[in-house]
């Protein structure tokens, strides 16, 4: 009497492996969307807090110009030591908004913009793909 060997004992069919190759492939592929969205996420907050000093800088810049206009202004209706202060803010302002957008420029500068986790973990996705399927 011939008993057929439980699933566990047996070799799986072609079918099945291909079945579970499947399932495993899926999960990994929604595995790997989740990582891309996280590190994406992670890459746009950290612009989105480098381009607020951008901003701050700017602003400063602005405020810099303004300053400097009313230096002028008071230069031709005052004497000396009021346009002498005003020129004195109106640089120290200048320098500040320069470093700050320096600083901001530089970061972003520096930043990787591409998924580089999600990139590398593909690969060796793809790597034990093709060895599952040897």
């Amino acid at each position: 009497m011939a008993t057929e060997s439980s699933p566990s004992t047996r070799e799986r069919s072609i079918g099945e492996l291909f079945g579970e190759l499947a399932t495993e492939t899926s999960t990994l592929v929604r595995q790997e969307v989740k990582l891309a969205t996280t590190e994406m996420s992670e890459k746009a907050s950290f612009v989105a807090k480098k381009s607020a000093w951008v901003l701050v800088g700017a602003l400063m810049g602005v405020v810099s110009l303004m300053t400097f206009a009313a230096a002028i202004v008071l230069l031709l209706g005052r004497v000396l030591p009021l346009w002498e202060s005003a020129v004195i803010v109106a640089a120290a302002v200048a320098v500040l908004s320069y470093s700050v957008v320096r600083a901001g420029l530089t970061a972003l500068r520096h930043m990787e913009l591409r998924p580089t986790e999600t990139i590398a973990s593909m690969q060796e996705n793809k790597r034990w793909v093709r060895k599952q399927l040897q």
